[in-house]
């Protein structure tokens, strides 16, 4: 009897491997290409910090702009995960709501007003960094 079950065991372990080792390539699929964003042009916004989203899988800054009649308007940033960032050297209360800062990002293709991060600069001058190139050069998009 032992015997058996421990066949069964074996069996249904290999049979769970099989099927995650089947699954892993759509897993590794599913993260999206950043070809929404146009890598081609850099944004710069000036703004106060609507919300820090320390979320996976990607973190997103709220932005609230003014443009010349004084409207505000928010932009959506997003940035890299959280593991990332903790690598270099961000804190989930890097940014605090209010703060004032300069944004550099690649915008939307679409023109809604959002982006992909790519550098900030608050207040006192600390800066922080996507580590994603800012000349203009494509990331994390297919090659057709």
């Amino acid at each position: 009897m032992t015997d058996k079950l421990t066949l069964a065991a074996c069996a249904g372990a290999a049979l769970a491997v099989t099927a995650l080792g089947a699954l892993a390539p759509h897993a590794a699929l599913a993260h999206h290409s950043f070809a929404m964003f146009d890598q081609r042009k850099v944004m710069t916004l000036e703004g106060t910090v609507h919300e820090f989203q320390w979320t996976n899988p990607h973190a997103f800054i709220e932005l609230d702009t003014r443009n010349a009649q004084g409207r505000t308007k928010r932009y959506s940033i997003e940035l890299n995960s959280p593991n990332n960032l903790t690598r270099q050297g961000w804190r989930r209360n890097s940014l605090r709501p209010g703060e004032t800062i300069s944004l550099r990002m690649a915008p939307l293709r679409n023109g809604s007003p959002g982006g992909l991060f790519l550098d900030l600069t608050k207040a006192d001058g600390t800066v922080l960094d996507s580590g994603l190139p800012k000349n203009g050069s494509a990331v994390n998009v297919p090659q057709l």
